[in-house]
């Protein structure tokens, strides 16, 4: 029978959205392994929308999350207030600062971070099932607030960063792009992704053993 996995976007585009390439490295290794995919993003406006031409903030301009998401998910996207814990067997969350812009707050509030309400009633609802949860790139500064103290992660080897989020009650462990971290007890695989890699190859090689490992645990 084929894993049911629930894949949550922030937006589309690094600087302010769901990381493109990580989103899609994910969706077809899902794809490939012949797991049943939906993906969600919430409702909301964005933190900003980012020029990524120029990388600078477009003040003009303001967008929606679950609308840009829609972009990365050829459509195929509902609104993360319609997701369901008995729906699904797995969860798995792409970074890109849209992850911590639209998905919770640690871009501006760092350790201090609050996550949307509905993301935490959903993952935890899944965590509480022991049912596997992916973050990748930055999306794991969340893992502190969604999974309580002792929680292991990666982001790959960004001291500062690392300290950060442990301030959480998260622990660091240092990670190259191309291996996971794996919580056993919680049942949280990460990644660094982009955190650390500087080509798609570089990127996938991480990703697609953390898919693999996520519908291996579910």
């Amino acid at each position: 029978m084929s894993k049911r996995v629930a894949v949550i976007l922030s937006g589309c585009g690094v600087f302010d959205g769901s990381e493109i390439y990580e989103s899609v490295i994910t969706l077809l290794r899902l794809d490939q392994a012949g797991a049943e995919v939906q993906c969600f993003a919430p409702n909301i406006e964005q933190m900003h929308v980012v020029n990524h031409l120029t990388g600078e903030v477009d003040e003009s301009q303001s967008r929606n999350v679950l609308v840009e998401s829609a972009r990365l998910a050829r459509g195929n996207i509902k609104d993360l207030a319609e997701a369901r814990v008995e729906n699904f067997d797995a969860v798995i969350l792409p970074g890109g600062f849209g992850a911590t812009k639209n998905l919770c707050d640690f871009a501006t509030q760092g350790a201090s971070l609050t996550v949307n309400d509905e993301l935490t009633q959903f993952v935890q609802g899944m965590h509480q099932a022991a049912k596997p949860v992916g973050l990748m790139c930055i999306a794991p500064a969340m893992v502190g607030k969604l999974f309580g103290d002792g929680v292991h992660f990666t982001i790959g080897d960004d001291v500062e960063t690392a300290a950060l989020i442990e301030l959480t009650g998260a622990v660091h462990e240092p990670c190259p792009v191309n291996n996971i971290c794996i919580d056993g007890a919680n049942q949280v695989v990460t990644t660094p992704a982009y955190m650390l890699a500087n080509t798609i190859s570089e990127a996938a090689s991480g990703i697609e053993k953390l898919v693999d490992t996520v519908l291996a645990q579910a």
